[in-house]
């Protein structure tokens, strides 16, 4: 892979460092273990910034010195390498997503979603469509249901996808469109009740990652991102209901 052959070319000393990265909402669980990992195996640490993907591309822009982007989409990315301020052949997809519609109620969401046609519901919480992927997946999701016009009025928008949950958790809303991840966790739903949208009723969620100009030449950014793409990292990945590549090199 090329990504991984220019992370592995780049310089590297024996000092432990730390790295700045910038993590979509959504991933906000696997990654913190995934630096807890990265630490014990390297000896590197990572400094973690979470937030919706348009708002940490924005900050990026104002001059932010992140060295890595975990984005929750492809395309945030691809602009970042286009803008040259993404180190161009860095890109690579970490995850894909899967949406879910939550509600905190044990046996309140139906495994077809159909509680969204009921309408026995007074708010439906999703993340900012213009700022996080996972919002717009869910505009997407309605669409296809032919519901988002009826159920528009009920929508509460959260700045990114740990508010839209937070807004469910609370009561403050009765569902919420989120990240699988955030209430997923070794094979069940941790919580309350959901429905898997299927992956045809949005966009693939494609999540990828990209190395920043302020980490170009830091022993520490190349170590984070080949230890993305491990199986020690991976592991943790699927385990909060993400899919993901085979490592490199892994049968």
């Amino acid at each position: 892979m090329a990504a991984v052959a220019l992370i592995l070319a780049l310089p590297m000393t024996l000092a432990a460092a730390e790295v700045s990265v910038a993590v979509a909402a959504n991933f906000t669980a696997p990654m913190k273990l995934i630096a807890q990992g990265f630490a014990r195996d390297t000896g590197h640490q990572a400094s973690l910034a979470f937030g919706a993907t348009g708002q940490l591309y924005a900050q990026i822009r104002n001059g932010a010195p992140f060295a890595i982007l975990l984005s929750a989409d492809d395309a945030t990315p691809h602009k970042l390498e286009q803008e040259g301020r993404a180190v161009a052949g860095s890109r690579f997809t970490y995850a894909t997503g899967r949406l879910v519609l939550w509600s905190r109620t044990p046996g309140f969401v139906d495994n077809q979603g159909e509680i969204l046609r009921g309408g026995a519901f007074a708010r439906l919480a999703i993340a900012n469509p213009k700022l996080a992927p996972y919002g717009q997946a869910a505009l997407q999701a309605l669409d296809a249901m032919g519901l988002r016009q009826r159920i528009g009025p009920r929508i509460v928008e959260g700045a990114n996808i740990a508010q839209a949950y937070q807004f469910a958790a609370t009561g403050n809303a009765q569902l919420a469109f989120i990240a699988l991840s955030q209430v997923y966790e070794n094979g069940q739903i941790k919580t309350g009740s959901a429905w898997v949208v299927p992956a045809s009723m949005h966009a693939p969620i494609r999540q990828d990652a990209a190395l920043l100009r302020p980490g170009q030449g830091h022993a520490a950014a190349a170590a984070f991102l080949t230890y993305l793409q491990s199986e020690s990292a991976k592991r943790i990945i699927r385990a909060y209901g993400y899919e993901v590549q085979p490592a490199p090199g892994s049968n």
